[in-house]
This record gives C-alpha cells, sequence and structure tokens, in this order.
C-alpha cells in the first residue's frame, strides 16, 4: 500500500471510530441529563455533561484528524501533523473547564445541605454508561495505536475519564439507595476532580510534543542503536528529535571514512535511514548529516 492509499485508510479509521463515539455520546448524554432531572441527582447530571463534553471533543477530533491527514505543501512543508496537537490542547482545556465546573456545583450542594435519594433509575443509567465509555475507550484506544493519532488517544482517554466519572456516580447511586443522602454530592465532586485530572494528563502531554520535547527515551535508545551496529559509521553526534502529530522527525550527525567516494558515503546514508525506520514503529522522517571522519579529534555521540 502506497503512502496515500495508507493514509486515507487511516483517516476514515479515524473518522469510523469517532462517529461512533459521537452517536453513543448523543444517546448517554440525553439519557443521563434528563434521568438526573427526574430523580435530583446532581451527580448524574454532571455525568451528562460530561457526556456532553465527550461529544464537544469528538467533533474537534474529527476537525483534527482531517486537516492532519492533508499532505504536506509548500506552507507546511512538514505536513500538518501539529492540528492533531491542536486538537489534543482543545480537547484537555474542555476536560478542565468542565470538571471545575461539575466540582463547583456538586461542592456547592453538599455545602447547601442538599442530599438526595435517586434511586435504581441513576445505578441502572450509571451501569449503562460504565459499559458502553469502557468498550468506546478500548476501541478508540486500538485505532489510535494502529494509526499513531495523537487526538484519538486523547479522545480514548476521555471516553475513560467518563466511565470511571459513572463509577463515582453508581457509587453515589448506591449509597442513596443505603440511605445516605450525601453520597450524590460526594460523587458530584470525585467526578469533576477526575475529568480534571484527566483533562491536565492529556494537556501536559500535548504541551510537550508543541514545544517539541525529544521523543521517548525507548525510542531514542532504538535510533540510537542502529547508528552504533553499522560497521561503516565511524561515530556520530547531534541526534535531535521531535513529534509532529504522528510522526516523528530526527536528524544526527554521521562520521565516516573520509576517503569513501560520495556514491559509497550516500549509500551508507541510505541505509542508515531504513535500519532506522525498521527500528521505530512510529512513521518517521530521518535526516543524515555525512561528516569525514579525523581519528586526530574525538568526536563522542
Amino acid at each position: 500500500m502506497n503512502a496515500a492509499l495508507h493514509d486515507l485508510s487511516r483517516l476514515r479509521e479515524n473518522r469510523r471510530i469517532t462517529w461512533i463515539g459521537v452517536l453513543a455520546n448523543v444517546v448517554l448524554t440525553t439519557a443521563k441529563i434528563a434521568g438526573g432531572k427526574l430523580t435530583g441527582s446532581v451527580s448524574l447530571v454532571a455525568d451528562g455533561v460530561h457526556s456532553l463534553s465527550d461529544l464537544v471533543t469528538d467533533v474537534i477530533t474529527l476537525v483534527g484528524v482531517s486537516l492532519a491527514a492533508r499532505p504536506a505543501d509548500e506552507d507546511h512543508p512538514y505536513g500538518h501533523g501539529r492540528f492533531e496537537t491542536l486538537s489534543s490542547i482543545l480537547i484537555a482545556a474542555a476536560l478542565v473547564g468542565v470538571g471545575l465546573l461539575l466540582a463547583r456545583e456538586a461542592g456547592a450542594a453538599l455545602i447547601a445541605g442538599q442530599g438526595s435519594y435517586p434511586g435504581g433509575t441513576m445505578v441502572v443509567l450509571a451501569t449503562v454508561s460504565i459499559v458502553v465509555k469502557e468498550l468506546l475507550y478500548w476501541a478508540t484506544i486500538k485505532v489510535a495505536r494502529r494509526t499513531r493519532s495523537t487526538a484519538l488517544v486523547a479522545n480514548a482517554w476521555h471516553h475513560r475519564s467518563d466511565a470511571l466519572s459513572s463509577v463515582a456516580v453508581l457509587l453515589g447511586g448506591a449509597a442513596g439507595l443505603a440511605g445516605l443522602p450525601y453520597g450524590d454530592s460526594v460523587a458530584g465532586i470525585v467526578v469533576g476532580l477526575m475529568i480534571v485530572l484527566a483533562g491536565a494528563k492529556i494537556g501536559r502531554e500535548a504541551a510537550c510534543e508543541l514545544l517539541e520535547q525529544s521523543v521517548e527515551e525507548a525510542i531514542m535508545k532504538r535510533i540510537r542503536s542502529a547508528l552504533d551496529v553499522h560497521a561503516q559509521v565511524r561515530s556520530w553526534h547531534k541526534l535531535r528529535t521531535r513529534r509532529v502529530g504522528r510522526e516523528i522527525f530526527a536528524d544526527v550527525h554521521v562520521l565516516v571514512d573520509p576517503h569513501m567516494t560520495v556514491t559509497e558515503a550516500h549509500a551508507i546514508a541510505d541505509r542508515l535511514e531504513h535500519d532506522i525506520r525498521d527500528a521505530v514503529d512510529d512513521p518517521i522522517n530521518v535526516s543524515i548529516h555525512l561528516e569525514p571522519f579525523d581519528e586526530n579529534v574525538s568526536s563522542l555521540p
């Protein structure tokens, strides 16, 4: 499969799983908010708003992966992968904002002494939400890992945070059935704080990518190994890496025998690029700068 067809297949796969999430979130948002209003459950309404924020981030993800899939052009020679990073940041901001709002409202209800006994309806809705959102998490994260989509990873964790928040709602409902009137408000606070933490984690990772932090050490180790094992590489230095969306960009200075012909040195560079691509699972663009090796000059990686 050539690169264009691969990118098109990746885009279709990302869109498909995101649209499934959209449909699920429409149903869950409606059911939770309506159920929360009918039963007087603060935490169930909060969980419904969380599902609504999931719906919003699904739309952000759809836009982000579509823009990121556009090929490199004159204005964007490194491609459009940063659109996925931007999508992740927007998702993180939405999570933190929603989480703080829900925790504040639930806290206000608790301080005001507004106890409630939502009943079995709340327990049923929370259980359904847990099952559906956990299945969506695993389905989305599987596609995200296969297509190397950072925006989809963020969206998968949004599904997981929704499932975890529904666990808190379930516990609050169980407390109400046991005769504890403030369990629902406590659950609402827990839900809000969990959402904030999930958003902070996603935002931190997206910020590291935006600030061009080097790729994770496990990948760096594979690149170094590919450089070290090549018999005709005398030494290397100035290895730099960064992520642009799902792709990695790497450049390195490689020292070779100064008496080689240009053709021979170019063949070594081609071999190294091929070996590094084979060593790294993610799509990677490698730039190799060839230098003559001087035995009288110490050159360390």
